[in-house]
């Protein structure tokens, strides 16, 4: 059957089918009488207003009446008596509401039958009272005036109410906006900023309470050649990251991405939003959120807004990658070239790299300064142009005198790198300086010992000397993993620090991984 016609039939409905499917109205009435109760829903049964029906509370007391006002935040209209268990006990009511409960839209009329009890006119005032009647005066057409004028009243509260949240989140939106931004302009590596991409939009979605929710999953892909790839998920979609797309894509998801990068365009739909964008450097990126719900125009507003600010902050951690990866080359390189010329296996400089980040990381240093001492790290044994070839490169076991010229290396290289103002050649220049230390003291060229020792150059110089006993040498024949190994427990807490000792040996398996990765290349001559 058609679903449009399905559709259109259920459009045609009464308005007593209408009134049913809309929420009612509920008004709480409050008297001690039951005949009062009897005669007020047997006159207002089968009204309505705005095609809602009205729901009946009914309360003998103002001990039941509080509780009621406790359990139903939504009341909308109260009718009152002054005068139950106690003469004030309708006031009571009254002031608990606004005093206590904060609740200012609910309608009070209040209602007595005996007059000469009437609340003075600062009462009124003051707790916000609609109208006072005597239960004799109130005719059938009265109290329906009453209480629909009531309800009007009511109604008007919560559209303003609602208008002020509309505004409020709008204000919201904007400094989320403002306040994401910031954070994503300031996240250094790639994976953190998509990550961060879709941690803020979700966050930014959730401003709007009546599509609040838990469930929403989604996910960054990025163009490499000719495929998309995940970089950053949540949820269900988490199990993707680092996939093309191409292998763990399902039908309906397919035919959305297709559309955004046929189109090259953003777009919603039914409860999905799907973001693309491509930047300067002809990366193309598509960002997929689903669970969305139905978005008001402001919501979509903020979103746009959002993701302009993405696009230029793409841009600039484009271009800051890009620079920070050639800078990463050129040190690379440079200390390649140093291996070169010292007759090493030239992936010496390449297995320091990945070790050094490897056992920062598990020592618990940031990602950032993981990443400095990544970079810097192929700089350590920078000061070896200084030292001449016919010491740097003899077989065999230096004399006293050789070895004294060797150690100079690293006073060589800590002037060449100290006075850059950069962060990275300042790492450096530390590393340079300091990796020969020992945590006795007993190192060089300073003999600085414990922590007086960089954290940088302890971490240097233990994988340094894991890589250099495990690799041959024009000097020396490779030792045995489990040989170096045994070396580093024997110099834990004298040529080690003791706790990145530990580290070491805890993940030994992935250090060994490394160097299996990266194994010697044949030596030039």
């Amino acid at each position: 059957m058609d679903d449009e016609l399905i559709f259109a039939e259920e459009k045609e409905e009464s308005e007593n089918e209408l009134a049913e499917q809309l929420d009612p109205w509920k008004i709480l009435i409050v008297d001690d009488e039951k005949q009062i109760h009897k005669m007020t829903i047997g006159v207002l049964d089968d009204v309505s207003f705005e095609d809602r029906k009205l729901l009946f509370l009914n309360a003998y007391s103002g001990a039941e009446a509080k509780t009621l006002m406790q359990e139903h935040d939504d009341i909308a209209l109260i009718l009152l008596d002054v005068v139950m268990e106690t003469d004030n006990a309708g006031l009571e009511v009254a002031q608990y509401i606004r005093q206590e409960l904060k609740n200012n839209f609910v309608r009070i009329v209040l209602r007595t039958g005996q007059p000469g009890l009437s609340p003075e006119k600062e009462v009124i005032i003051a707790y916000d009272i609609n109208d006072y009647k005597s239960k004799t005066e109130l005719t059938v057409q009265k109290l329906y005036t009453t209480v629909v004028s009531s309800l009007r009243s009511y109604r008007d509260l919560r559209m303003i109410e609602s208008h002020m949240k509309v505004i409020e989140k709008s204000r919201k939106g904007l400094e989320k906006i403002i306040e994401s931004s910031a954070s994503l302009f300031e996240l250094q590596s790639f994976k953190a900023f998509t990550s961060g991409v879709l941690i803020q939009l979700l966050s930014l979605l959730r401003l709007n309470d009546s599509s609040f929710y838990c469930q929403s999953t989604g996910f960054t892909a990025s163009f490499q050649g000719q495929d998309f790839v995940v970089q950053a998920a949540t949820g269900k979609f988490e199990q993707w990251i680092d996939q093309p797309l191409d292998k763990v894509l399902n039908g309906k998801i397919r035919e959305y991405l297709a559309q955004a990068a046929d189109t090259e365009k953003s777009y919603f739909t039914d409860d999905v939003y799907i973001e693309y964008f491509s930047t300067k450097g002809g990366m193309k990126h598509m960002l997929y959120v689903e669970g969305c719900g139905e978005l008001s125009e402001l919501d979509k507003d903020l979103i746009k807004i959002f993701s302009r600010n993405v696009t230029i902050a793409f841009e600039n951690i484009n271009l800051k990658r890009e620079i920070e990866e050639s800078q990463e080359d050129m040190f690379q390189l440079l200390g390649e070239a140093l291996e070169t010329r010292s007759k090493k296996a030239a992936n010496h400089v390449r297995r320091l790299t990945e070790l050094s980040y490897l056992l920062a990381t598990h020592a618990g240093l940031s990602e950032e300064d993981a990443q400095l001492l990544r970079v810097a790290a192929p700089m350590h044994d920078i000061g070896k142009i200084g030292v001449p070839d016919a010491v740097l490169l003899k077989p065999g076991k230096l004399t006293e005198e050789e070895f004294e010229v060797v150690k100079t290396h690293t006073d060589v290289g800590y002037q060449i790198l100290k006075d850059s103002r950069h962060l990275v050649l300042q790492a450096a220049s530390t590393i340079a300086h300091q990796h020969q230390e020992k945590w006795d003291g007993s190192g060089y060229p300073q003999g600085l010992k414990g922590e007086e020792i960089h954290l940088f150059g302890r971490i240097i110089g233990l994988v340094d000397v894991f890589d250099t006993l495990t690799h041959s040498r024009c000097y020396k024949e490779a030792w045995t993993t489990e040989k170096a190994l045994n070396l580093i427990r024997e110099e834990r807490g004298c040529h080690f620090d003791p706790q990145l000792v530990d580290i070491f040996l805890e993940h030994q398996d992935a250090f060994i991984k490394i160097c299996e990765k990266y194994p010697d290349k044949p030596k030039l001559t």
